[in-house]
């Protein structure tokens, strides 16, 4: 019985104790006791309800301990806690379960059709570090959600057209003739081999050969980059192939049959503030002069994503398109889709400290730091690791220094060392002989309190998965793995796991060991970071 059966089970016979609706138990739950509480989960209801029920807490936490009870070991305490204390059989049986495949999916997932949009930097320079976070908090949602059971379909949107892309192609021209770029346009060193790379024939070249060779190149770059960083998009999609199918004018055609439209001074209007509170005015469309504005297709695109049949919408940006969240959400409620089916999570920037200095970037000046530099200096798997420990709404100060560092205080060595440590444990009972897999008799096993929180650690990575798809973040997962290689390390400082004399103590510590070890290689996995076997 994972967690979230017992809980809903639990949460089943508090409401059969006090004849009560599935509205009046939502915020019951199963969570984690202080160290100093000598128990295994804890269950706050009874004070959330006090004022419901009409009854003291610490009442409400006796009657529902002796419900509980003698399936589990229950106590209520002051001020209305229900402690509670998990059968050792049920704790060796769970962690047989946890080797399952399908063992983290829940049924809520299942039948979701998800594309998740990341990173989609404009293809006018190198990716920088924002890219980065981006690129670790789509990937990590990705592979989460999937593990949860949903059907997710990756994507990198290309804006390959546009007034960016036009001075991109006139600064590389400038390059080439040894000019000053144009005003607006690009001055960064990247272009240097970029021109250097020009064919001979590029000297008669209209400005439009100039962009479309210098966005070829510079998608190379991106691709390239995504794949040293272990991203691999099911789609990059070109925004000149939304033009070509006409995406605009069918999106334009779609709200002005919805009642959405109005003309007003030659142009063409979205009443967004009449769709929702979150816009506060309303924004053209289509400009006095008959061009499209972006909002229009930006708009087309996330039509596309619908009308291609995902149920959820889900777009990674960046905190400088933070105003356009609104906008966008009124947007898709004005196409007549759920507020529910699209959400937008906004990254905050990245600071790069090199001891005390913190390095400013500008991707237009060209002194940014590129996401490469950082890849080559501290690896991808410190990279990603850091950039996925923080909340998205957080800043982050990336310390280069400590991700370099082979000790404990590297989080992610900390965790990998784990890993290592337990393939050598395994390699080590090989050399004497000791079969990782032989059984042992369930019923003769003396749970130490180091153990148990191992397996107690083991079981909770199903509430963190599920966290981390609520909060759209995949930072719960490393404090997670952070603490679970914690109570490796405990454990491991006080008990010897090959005992000669003793095969049924041997044989029942691997099987502890290979859970944590698999736990580990498949929490860091979800976070795109290597499980190393030698360190």
């Amino acid at each position: 019985m994972k967690l979230l059966t017992l809980e809903a089970d639990l949460k089943g016979r508090a409401r059969a104790v006090f004849s009560l609706d599935e509205n009046a138990v939502v915020g019951f739950s199963l969570s984690a006791p202080p160290p100093h509480i000598k128990a295994d989960l804890s269950i706050a209801w009874p004070i959330a309800c006090a004022k419901l029920l009409k009854k003291a807490p610490l009442k409400i936490a006796s009657e529902l301990a002796h419900a509980f009870s003698p399936d589990f070991e229950a106590q209520a305490i002051a001020p209305g806690f229900v402690n509670l204390k998990l059968k050792d059989a049920f704790l060796l049986e769970e962690l047989k379960e946890l080797e399952k495949p399908g063992y983290f999916e829940r049924p809520e997932f299942k039948g979701e059709k998800v594309n998740l949009e990341f990173v989609s930097a404009n293809p006018t320079g190198p990716m920088h570090l924002a890219s980065g976070r981006g690129a670790t908090l789509g990937d990590s949602l990705a592979k989460i959600f999937r593990t949860l059971g949903a059907e997710v379909s990756t994507e990198f949107y290309v804006n390959n057209a546009g007034r960016q892309v036009e001075l991109l192609g006139q600064s590389l021209k400038a390059r080439l003739e040894g000019k000053e770029p144009p005003e607006g346009g690009y001055q960064g060193e990247y272009l240097k081999p970029l021109a250097a790379s020009l064919p001979k024939e590029a000297a008669g070249w209209t400005d439009k050969e100039f962009s479309d060779y210098a966005v070829a190149e510079m998608l190379k770059l991106h691709k390239a980059d995504m794949k040293v960083f272990g991203v691999e998009f099911d789609r990059w999609f070109l925004e000149s192939e939304l033009h070509e199918e006409g995406g605009p004018a069918r999106t334009l055609a779609a709200l002005k049959e919805r009642g959405m439209t109005y003309e007003k001074e030659g142009a063409v209007w979205l009443g967004t503030s009449t769709v929702m509170d979150s816009d506060d005015k309303d924004r053209v469309l289509v400009k006095s002069d008959g061009r499209n504005t972006y909002f229009l297709n930006d708009i087309a695109y996330h039509l596309d994503k619908f009308d291609r049949g995902f149920t959820r919408v889900i777009d990674i940006w960046g905190a400088d398109h933070h105003g356009h969240v609104p906008r966008m959400e009124a947007a898709v409620a004005a196409l007549g889709r759920e507020n529910s089916s699209f959400k937008v999570i906004i990254h905050q920037q990245v600071a790069l400290l090199r001891g005390e200095e913190i390095i400013k970037m500008s991707k237009r000046a060209g002194d940014f730091i590129a996401l490469k530099e950082l890849v080559d200096d501290v690896g991808t798997d410190a990279c990603r690791f850091f950039f996925a420990s923080r909340g998205p709404n957080t800043h982050l100060n990336f310390d280069v220094g400590l991700a370099k560092k082979k000790s404990n205080e590297n989080p992610v060595f900390y965790v990998q060392y784990v890993h290592a440590r337990i393939c050598s444990i395994f390699d080590n009972a090989a050399a004497k002989g000791v079969d990782p897999l032989a059984g042992f008799d369930e019923a003769r096993v003396v749970i130490n309190p180091e153990e148990r929180a191992i397996m107690l650690k083991l079981l909770w990575m199903e509430k963190v998965l599920g966290d981390c798809a609520r909060d759209f973040s995949p930072h719960h997962l490393t404090t997670y793995l952070t603490e679970l290689a914690a109570n490796f390390h405990s454990f491991y400082d006080k008990h010897k796991v090959l005992d000669p004399e003793n095969k049924e103590v041997s044989a029942y510590r691997l099987f502890v060991l290979r859970s944590v070890k698999a736990m580990i290689a498949r929490g860091l996995g979800l976070l795109g970071v290597s499980a190393p076997e030698r360190m």
